[in-house]
């Protein structure tokens, strides 16, 4: 009645193919998203130190918190070298708007710059 055990055979060697391939999976998930982490963190840091080479052309008034968490997002988010250069230009405006309220504090801060 039960002398043909291929089936069973079959079935086995499906289940252990599937599990290796399982395995494969996941490592390969772990790798990749761990590669993706890295590869967010050098796209942060890359705005990071863009913001602090902009700093240097701070004056007494200057862009608050807001407008350079803006400026490290929009440069993050920007794929070509033409939307970085857009990002850097519209926040070296915004830092040229608040050198020119640099000689009064309370004009610096209604402005919504920051006097240092």
């Amino acid at each position: 009645m039960f002398n043909n055990k291929k089936g069973q055979g079959m079935s086995l060697n499906v289940v252990i193919v599937a599990a290796l391939a399982l395995i494969v999976l996941v490592v390969l998930i772990m790798v990749f998203t761990g590669r993706m982490g890295n590869f967010q963190e050098g796209i942060s840091n890359e705005g990071k130190a863009e913001l602090v080479k902009m700093r240097v052309n701070y004056g007494s008034c200057h862009p608050g918190a807001v407008p350079e968490a803006g400026f490290d997002l929009e440069l993050s988010k920007a794929e070509t070298t033409e939307e970085k250069a857009y990002a850097k230009a519209l926040f070296k405006e915004e830092i040229a708007n608040c050198k020119q309220m640099s000689d009064d504090k309370g004009v610096c801060e209604d402005s919504g710059c920051v006097w240092n």
